[in-house]
């Protein structure tokens, strides 16, 4: 909060250790259960929608993995989040925009200091195509800290009359 500038955010679910929402998640992103994204992008496309303070997206952008690490997994776990949300609030959904230059550590383990280390230089921005003065929604599956949100948000900073918002499937308190 406060260390950059963010329209609106939004999450789901609560996240807590050993609660429903780490098991939804957890099989959503280690065993495929990839109808829980869209499940989840619909419900939150919906409140979004209905909140109005989602009006002026012009773009949603997962947070991406690494190349290799999608080629192991096969897939980004916020893909079909991503593109419910996109479908229900009825704008582009980008995941080409960013993109992951380093593999990091999980951030699961890491403390506070740590996790903003960790992310320092992980992202760019591909800006083969216009971005200035577009609002982007940037979404993940789980916000502890921001540092990975905040990496993200300051690539597409750098462009002039860029503004973010955020959303994810759960927030830790």
């Amino acid at each position: 909060y406060g260390r950059i500038p963010v329209q609106a955010a939004a999450s789901l679910f609560y996240f807590y250790k050993k609660g429903k929402t780490q098991q939804l998640i957890h099989q959503l992103k280690y065993k495929g259960r990839q109808e829980i994204g869209t499940f989840a992008g619909n419900w939150l496309g919906s409140e979004l929608k209905s909140s109005g303070r989602f009006d002026t997206l012009d773009c949603i952008v997962p947070v991406p993995l690494h190349p290799g690490k999608l080629k192991k997994s096969g897939y980004n776990q916020v893909t079909t989040f991503g593109k419910a949300l996109a479908s229900i609030l009825e704008v582009p959904f980008n995941d080409k925009l960013l993109l992951r230059k380093e593999q990091t550590d999980s951030q699961t383990h890491k403390h506070r200091v740590e996790r903003f280390e960790n992310m320092q230089r992980a992202f760019s921005v591909d800006a083969s195509e216009n971005i200035e003065n577009k609002h982007f929604l940037i979404i993940d599956d789980v916000l502890t800290t921001g540092a990975t949100l905040e990496s993200c948000a300051l690539q597409l900073l750098k462009f002039p009359g860029v503004r973010i918002s955020i959303a994810t499937l759960a927030y830790t308190p």
